[in-house]
């Protein structure tokens, strides 16, 4: 390196590849290097003068919140928080779920006027208490643009609306129905990712001052070379994602804000999306979400985060009682510029794109923003000793819940958000000592634990206040439960209505399964009510039921049996709405039910039974999952040692009377749910899994598990295929009226929101079952047990 005693300038911009720029005071730049010897030596008396390398540092937040659809004060309260939070840690943007100002639940009411024009009233707020302040806020809301109702992300900076970014790509399998509310975005075809303008209501411009603004698939670009993009939710899930297109134009911040609800297993697959996005192109991904209940049957899970080329720095919980959580992280953008360039495949890329669209390489899509620096530097003497997190230099690994944490973990939330929004004094949970009621049950437990824990921690937080207030306690002490167990006195209350068809078996476990959780617990007979509705029948008609196995027919046997589970569903009611004027408080109950998925797909359960309540927490969790999820929660908490003992012991309806020749000590009775389905809860969940997740209907079902259980012939195979779907669709009618339930299994048979299906079938399958009959024939070994 050749350097000459003159005063010099070096200045290095903030793109990828920099430069040296050297400039003589003597001949104002233009003159020749000196012919003299050349020396790497440099004489202290000579005069330099370097500008400092603008700083590539910034910080960025984003968050998870806890929206409830049409809260729209408390929706806007909860945003100014994770405003101040991030404002608090010295971020430059801060990035918000999806249609966060309204709640992302509102559903049909997306088809009101009134949804919209709410959302400016709130948008107006945010930006009039500050929230904007020196900060860019990426905001999710609602926005009717010519007509045309579109899913936004509306970006601001103090005070001022910089952009309005419509989504591109909508949600629309599964529970998702975001294409019967908003339509899809299509760039003009004039190209730069559209140049429309939007007129902001009249309000906001005498407001503000500000009467349009740009509205397309634009990015930002601000004065200090840092550029900011949007990727809303399903775009990033679609085969053209948009953080591909925004790469190649240079961007190197997308946010993604997003309404993703929890599924179990899910997690992963979305996460590891954001991951891969990042480690193909390059950039800082930020992602956010909403986290809790907001009116119905899905819990967002939230989990925001934030990744850099591939690597996670920052990641919120996945479950949680509170309603606002951010993650900041300082980012040197430069990581990015040089990662990016690090890769020739995607200079060629970036270059191409640039070449096809002309000279400008794409810039029409960015919108300059000139009086925006969100980058900070480091040596400001201004900026020292403020809160900032620590530039990240190791990778956070993933944090995600094992499937049996995700059961209890899930409902657990979405039950207290439910709990505390409905205003209810508690539940009432008929309990029996079997898997299903214990899990719920125990779900309850674990809602106990973590709002106690989140109430102790801070006694004059949200969490503390709500928690004083479902309890029935003075909402202006600073009471916070002692235990688990003193909530979960406050808050459970169960009762086991035996008969003389019950066990004491089930009737001790559902006593110390009471007593280990704190709830208030009742054990009851309801043989009178029975023995009433039986007189009340055979006065009118002048019989009287018999049991099967006491001479009677099938169908006697089945009315005695539903008869008692019915009158479990009235009794239940009768308790939730008397058992606070019992115990001197005010309120009322939500009851809970307690059917799990497998047994609402193959319909085995009475209709208005005890699985008609209020909630049912685990509707779509399968019986596999309960089971581990109980053994799980057996060693994480030693007093609930008794869910052990539940899990084991094998599943029973106690119903009919006990058989003493086959009763078997770990199910204290004769009557075992499996051999009433004639099917296993494991054959159950393939049966599910196939009809929903793969889609099949019973010829192609039948085919696959030709080959999945080859240690049957195909006979036995065909036998239990059409046994599933004969009852399955005899039974499809109860899914009609079933209690709302917290979704959790993509084989859900839900048919409120989720499996959209006839319930009035042909049982017979005339057609289906024929093909079946036609391809067990054509196979020789019709029969294993024949060649043996």
């Amino acid at each position: 390196i050749i350097i000459e005693p003159t005063t010099m300038t070096t200045t290095y911009p903030s793109s990828p590849s920099r430069q040296f720029h050297r400039q003589s005071s003597a001949t104002g730049g233009g003159a020749p290097p000196s012919s003299k010897p050349l020396s790497t030596d440099i004489s202290s008396s000579s005069t330099y003068a370097y500008t400092r390398t603008p700083s590539s540092l910034i910080t960025l937040a984003t968050c998870n919140l806890n929206q409830w659809a049409l809260d729209f004060d408390g929706n806007a309260s909860r945003i100014l928080t994770s405003c101040q939070i991030a404002k608090d840690q010295n971020a430059s943007y801060r990035l918000g779920p999806e249609l966060e100002l309204c709640g992302y639940g509102c559903e049909d009411h997306f088809l009101e006027q009134d949804t919209f024009d709410h959302c400016w009233e709130s948008l107006v707020r945010l930006l009039d208490e500050g929230a904007s302040d020196g900060l860019v806020c990426d905001f999710g809301m609602p926005v009717l643009h010519g007509g045309v109702r579109y899913n936004c992300r509306v970006i601001c900076y103090n005070r001022r609306v910089l952009l309005i970014r419509p989504k591109t790509a909508m949600a629309d399998n599964g529970n998702y129905r975001e294409g019967r509310y908003f339509t899809a975005y299509t760039a003009p075809s004039t190209g730069g990712g559209g140049s429309e303008r939007h007129l902001l209501p009249t309000y906001f411009a005498n407001k503000f001052g500000q009467r349009d603004v740009a509205f397309g698939l634009h990015y930002i670009t601000c004065a200090d070379g840092t550029t900011i993009g949007c990727e809303s939710c399903e775009e990033l899930w679609t085969p053209q994602s948009s953080h591909i297109d925004l790469a190649l134009r240079g961007v190197e911040i997308i946010g993604n804000g997003s309404g993703s609800h929890h599924e179990l297993r899910k997690l992963s697959t979305r996460m590891e999306l954001m991951i891969n996005a990042t480690r193909k192109c390059g950039g800082v991904y930020l992602y956010s979400n909403q986290r809790g209940c907001d009116g119905s049957r899905t819990y967002y899970d939230g989990c925001a985060m934030i990744v850099v080329n591939g690597r996670i720095v920052a990641q919120a919980p996945q479950f949680d009682v509170q309603d606002v959580h951010v993650v900041t992280a300082t980012v040197d953008l430069d990581d990015v510029r040089s990662y990016r360039a690090s890769q020739p495949s995607f200079g060629i890329q970036a270059a191409r794109l640039a070449t096809e669209e002309g000279s400008g390489g794409g810039a029409s899509n960015g919108l300059l923003c000139d009086d925006i620096h969100l980058v900070f530097d480091p040596l400001d003497v201004s900026l020292s000793g403020k809160n900032r997190p620590k530039v990240a230099e190791e990778d956070l690994s993933l944090q995600i819940a094992a499937p049996e944490e995700e059961c209890c973990l899930g409902p657990a939330c979405w039950l207290w958000d439910f709990l505390r929004r409905s205003g209810a004094a508690g539940f009432f949970l008929p309990l029996s000592g079997g898997a299903d009621s214990s899990s719920v049950a125990a779900i309850v437990a674990v809602m106990c634990i973590l709002v106690t824990k989140a109430a102790r921690d801070d006694p004059e937080g949200n969490v503390a206040q709500d928690c004083r207030r479902v309890c029935r306690q003075d909402e202006n002490s600073l009471w916070v439960p002692a235990t688990p167990q003193e909530m979960g006195n406050h808050v459970l209350h169960t009762t086991f209505m035996g008969t003389d068809n019950s066990s004491e078996v089930t009737k001790s476990r559902a006593k110390r399964l009471g007593d280990a959780i704190g709830s208030y617990h009742l054990s009851i007979k309801i043989d009178l009510m029975v023995s009433a509705v039986l007189q009340v029948f055979q006065l009118a008609t002048g019989h009287m039921p018999r049991f099967l196995s006491r001479g009677g027919t099938m169908s006697e046997d089945l009315a005695l049996q539903n008869i008692q589970a019915r009158l479990r569903m009235v009794t239940a009611y009768l308790m939730a709405q008397l058992l606070p004027w019992v115990r001197g408080r005010s309120g009322f109950l939500l009851v809970l039910g307690s059917a799990n998925v497998d047994e609402g797909l193959r319909g085995y359960m009475t209709k208005y039974d005890c699985s008609s309540a209020d909630l049912n927490p685990i509707g779509a969790i399968s019986k596999g999952d309960l089971k581990r999820m109980l053994l799980f929660l057996s060693k994480k908490y030693p007093d609930f040692d008794v869910l052990a003992e539940i899990a084991n012991a094998p599943p029973t309806a106690e119903l009919r009377p006990i058989d003493a020749a086959t009763a078997t000590a770990e199910a204290g009775h004769s009557q075992t749910d499996e051999d009433d389905m004639g099917m296993t809860y494991e054959e159950l969940g393939y049966f599910g899994r196939l009809r929903k997740i793969s889609r099949c209907g019973p010829v192609s079902m039948f085919r696959k598990l030709l080959v999945t259980w080859s240690h049957l012939s195909p006979s036995e195979v065909a036998s239990k295929v059409k046994r599933f779907f004969y009852y399955y669709s005899l039974n499809r009618h109860k899914m009609t009226t079933i209690t709302p339930a917290y979704h959790a299994e993509a084989y859900s048979p839900d048919d409120n929101r989720f499996d959209l299906r006839q319930f009035l079938y042909n049982t017979k399958w005339t057609r289906q079952f024929a093909v079946i009959d036609d391809i067990v024939a054509q196979h020789p070994e019709t029969d294993k047990d024949k060649n043996d």
